[in-house]
């Protein structure tokens, strides 16, 4: 891992509605992101992290602030520049998995490779699928797969295109707590064996802290934590999550 910034956020903020009834969903973020980190963002329901991820991602705009990725400041370009700048430079994985039930698991990870009209690396996509032990299920449709196997398509779909940047939305919500496990540790295998920067907002504290490297605490659309995982205190959880009166 190098120190090299590859995600920086600057007053990052995003309001919706206008005037008195304006929600604050994020308030003035500073983040540096590093190649090769595993990020897990957490917080209460409503705290404002998927806003975060989203803003990140180029999925919604922000209100304020800037973010850079990769050298490129994606806050400036047009709807147009996003959409390849996504396509080309971050993997998704979301909870529902967002599988095209018509095609078969093989389609459904080459299919951003398709879209960006790019040639197929089939060693590349065979490690993978070995890593994430579905190799055996490509020819299946998603139906006929348990939601843990779906999730691991949906994981190699986004790693399909070699992105440096995988952005995780809630991965594990919907699975039982042995899959749930399972599945964290791929995200753990591809972060360390192929170098991929992960960021991934999870509720599951336990599983944040067991497998991200650091975490960053959101509450009220403000950061009031950012540092090593190891260093989270019953303190830090307890205010994170403690209920205003």
């Amino acid at each position: 891992m190098t120190n090299t910034n590859i995600i920086t956020t600057n007053n990052l903020c995003k309001n919706y509605g206008v005037g008195d009834n304006a929600v604050r969903a994020l308030k003035n973020c500073n983040i540096e992101i590093h190649t090769g980190e595993s990020v897990a963002v957490t917080g209460a329901s409503g705290s404002g992290k998927s806003t975060f991820l989203t803003l990140v991602g180029g999925i919604t705009t922000a209100s304020n602030g800037g973010i850079v990725i990769n050298g490129k400041n994606i806050t400036s370009m047009s709807e147009k520049e996003l959409a390849k700048f996504r396509l080309e430079n971050i993997g998704f994985v979301f909870q529902a998995y967002n599988l095209i039930p018509e095609m078969t698991a093989y389609q459904n990870i080459i299919l951003p490779l398709k879209l960006a009209h790019k040639k197929i690396d089939k060693k590349y996509l065979s490690d993978i699928c070995n890593k994430l032990s579905i190799s055996d299920r490509l020819s299946h449709l998603p139906s006929e797969l348990s939601g843990g196997q779906q999730q691991r398509v949906s994981l190699a779909r986004a790693l399909s295109q070699e992105s440096e940047i995988l952005l995780a939305d809630e991965p594990v919500s919907a699975l039982d707590p042995v899959t749930a496990k399972e599945v964290m540790d791929d995200f753990k295998r591809i972060n360390e064996e192929f170098n991929k920067t992960i960021l991934l907002n999870i509720h599951h504290v336990e599983l944040a802290l067991e497998y991200a490297s650091r975490i960053i605490a959101v509450k009220k659309g403000k950061i009031v934590y950012d540092g090593p995982s190891q260093e989270v205190t019953k303190e830090i959880l307890d205010e994170v999550y403690r209920k205003e009166a």
